[in-house]
């Protein structure tokens, strides 16, 4: 019982600061407005940002699963709730220090928010979870990889280490690649399609987002996106991400 209070509390925190990021919005700026101070091609067109609407609901529901007393003690719920609770105040510390301007603070709390999700999604895939267990962390684990890349390319570009638009392409380019090795690497190695699946969607986003005033970056994260769909529907060996 008292980790399910505590993955309650913790989910709470992140939808309060979440909500006050944009009602208030916190430092008077939302995170889309700072986001949008720099023209970085790695970012996304607004509406993938819906994807967090997707994460939280199906995290509330993998919350929502631990109360019936049959599953609290599983191993998915006992061995995750640590991690599952690290992960809830890194990401509503990000979203302090990200707010209030503090972008290479942004840049370590993310970095450590990409493992802490990388462990949990290591440890539910130890457990032998159902789909609806599997897909919270698959697409979250999907979300803050690319997540982090951004964030890294924002904190370059604000202290002027790389230029904003076509001046950052190199690294933008490479921020491309590097997000698609992740992609396809996951799929491979975890047989998982819901994570590279992430990827596409993101891809997408940023080939519209850049469509025309960066023509062929656009059309670079279009191919990608394409690649990583095939990967993801052809690759053999095939598995679900949880059990049927």
């Amino acid at each position: 019982m008292t980790k399910l209070i505590l993955n309650i509390l913790a989910f709470a925190l992140v939808i309060i600061m979440n909500i006050l990021s944009v009602t208030l919005p916190l430092n008077n700026q939302s995170t889309s407005e700072i986001s949008d101070r720099l023209d970085i091609l790695l970012t996304p067109a607004g509406y993938v940002f819906s994807i967090w609407s997707l994460i939280y609901l199906l995290l509330a529901v993998w919350i929502l699963r631990m109360i019936p007393k049959s599953r609290r003690g599983l191993p998915l719920y006992q061995n995750t709730s640590g991690l599952f609770i690290l992960s809830c105040l890194l990401n509503s510390g990000w979203i302090l220090v990200w707010h209030y301007n503090y972008f290479l603070v942004s840049v370590f709390v993310m970095i450590g928010l990409f493992l802490t999700i990388a462990s949990l999604y290591r440890e539910v895939k130890r457990t032998d979870p159902a789909l609806l267990d599997m897909a919270p962390f698959s697409i979250y684990f999907g979300w803050i990889s690319i997540a982090m890349i951004v964030n890294i390319l924002y904190y370059f570009t604000d202290i002027g280490l790389i230029g904003e638009g076509s001046a950052g392409s190199f690294w933008s380019y490479g921020g491309l690649l590097i997000a698609t090795v992740l992609a396809i690497v996951v799929r491979v190695s975890q047989k998982d399609w819901l994570y590279p699946l992430v990827f596409v969607c993101a891809f997408v986003g940023i080939g519209m987002k850049n469509l025309d005033a960066h023509g062929a970056f656009a059309y670079t994260a279009y191919t990608l996106a394409i690649v990583i769909l095939l990967i993801t529907l052809f690759y053999r060996k095939t598995r679900i991400p949880g059990r049927p």
